[in-house]
């Protein structure tokens, strides 16, 4: 049983876990939390001179009413990140003591073999329990 399972979750696809959230509370400690996770990938410099500043602001509010939208009822914290998502889902897990992720992953391609897919990323280097799902 783990304490702390997060559940990263990629914007726009939030009608895709709720496998996710099945597994977990299958997991889950009784006194045991879930958090989902969204990035927002940091935009490049060069782009930002065709965008208004607050725009990406806006973007994380949107993301962050879809996910809690999403999650509603579930008891579940939400959370919304901007950068890398390997990176920034393995360092903001790292930072909150969680014990076990879901992460939903599709079938690999040509171009996973050469790049990875964030889930991929995720096995190679989180330092605690990963669930794949497909």
């Amino acid at each position: 049983m783990y304490d702390h399972i997060l559940i990263p979750v990629a914007p726009g696809h939030y009608d895709e876990y709720e496998k996710a959230l099945s597994v977990a509370q299958k997991l889950l400690s009784s006194d045991g939390k879930v958090s989902a996770l969204a990035v927002l990938e940091d935009v490049p410099s060069y782009v930002n001179a065709y965008i208004s500043a607050d725009q990406f602001e806006k973007n994380r509010a949107e993301v962050s009413v879809e996910l809690k939208m999403q999650f509603k009822g579930a008891g579940i914290e939400t959370f919304v990140v901007v950068g890398h998502p390997a990176n920034s889902i393995l360092d903001w897990s790292e930072k909150q003591d969680v014990d076990c992720m879901i992460v939903s992953s599709h079938r690999p391609g040509f171009s996973d073999y050469f790049i990875g897919s964030t889930a991929a990323r995720i096995v190679r280097h989180a330092k605690f329990s990963v669930h794949v799902l497909r």
